[in-house]
């Protein structure tokens, strides 16, 4: 049996240059984008997600982008499906699927598999475990799992809060621990290999990058994208896909805030993203780092031309 084809995954931090460095690569490899960045996946919030403009669209081909309803649940398992069709699809046409983007949890379940459960409607369990991480800490969180799920434990580190709370969901959600799902028919894993080449700016540049950015953003007119958006009734749907860059401005807009302490807001919270972004990319097995976009377009080179 052939080995199964390896797709690389450009992923790294919001604000890292992921979108630039993989159509960088579009000028030289028949390639298509298959973007996995939740965020962009949302219809009509454009400036607010760095959304790849119309000129960027023309120059590749990218999956995944404007296909949801603003606060439409979009879940990982539907990603692994979707998207693992889709890099078939695209293989068959003689292209190169290439993964681009940095949410963690769509990332996970293409490369490590994902349990398809019945999800939470409205995410209240998921919500006051949350809550509960915060007032607990990771520690103990990670507790509470080893006594419900001690295999599940051994594979996450403590403070991979997502993972833990992910795994503590499904015992609630189900009566069943995610280790026994994992090894059942529940458990869906692509058909490919992902190597991860994570596109990871010194911690300087990229905080001064994505301040730049919020900048643009601001002067490209995304208050007045919310405000178009909130006269066409969308304003809960917005506060309900819970988009950094939205929230705040829409507290400004609700006079909860100064419209300076709103940018100031989105600044912080961005960075504080990509520190997050980072802390999980971190704890990936195998992920290769590079500092700039030209050393990810040369490893992802070397993955196609097998030479890696």
């Amino acid at each position: 049996m052939a080995e199964p084809t390896t797709i690389p995954i450009i992923c790294g931090p919001t604000g890292s240059g992921k979108t630039g460095t993989a159509l960088s690569l579009a000028r030289d490899w028949p390639l298509e984008i298959i973007s996995a960045d939740s965020r962009q996946m949302i219809k009509y919030l454009d400036l607010g997600t760095a959304k790849p403009t119309a000129e960027e669209q023309s120059l590749a081909d990218f999956h995944f982008v404007d296909t949801i309803e603003p606060g439409e649940r979009y879940t990982a398992y539907q990603f692994l499906i979707e998207a693992d069709r889709t890099a078939g699809e695209i293989l068959d046409r003689g292209r190169h699927p290439l993964v681009v983007g940095g949410t963690g949890l769509y990332l996970s379940a293409l490369s490590d598999g994902v349990v398809e459960i019945e999800e939470d409607d409205g995410g209240a369990v998921r919500t006051r475990l949350q809550e509960e991480m915060a007032e607990l800490g990771p520690e103990q969180m990670h507790l509470r799992l080893k006594e419900i799920d001690p295999a599940e434990a051994e594979r996450i580190h403590p403070n991979n809060k997502v993972r833990v709370i992910r795994a503590l969901e499904i015992f609630e959600l189900t009566g069943k621990r995610k280790s026994d799902l994992a090894a059942s028919d529940a458990y869906k894993k692509s058909r490919y290999r992902y190597a991860y080449v994570c596109l990871s700016p010194p911690r300087d540049v990229l905080y001064a990058r994505i301040d730049a950015r919020v900048d643009e953003m601001m002067r490209d007119g995304l208050l007045d994208e919310i405000e178009e958006l909130i006269k066409r009734g969308l304003g809960d749907a917005i506060r309900i896909a819970n988009v950094i860059g939205y929230e705040e401005l829409l507290d400004f807009l609700e006079d909860r805030c100064p419209l300076d302490e709103a940018v100031a807001m989105i600044k912080q919270n961005s960075r504080r993203y990509a520190k997050r972004q980072m802390t999980w990319f971190r704890n990936r097995v195998r992920c290769l780092f590079c500092e700039d976009s030209n050393e990810v377009q040369k490893a992802v080179e070397r993955l196609w031309t097998g030479r890696e």
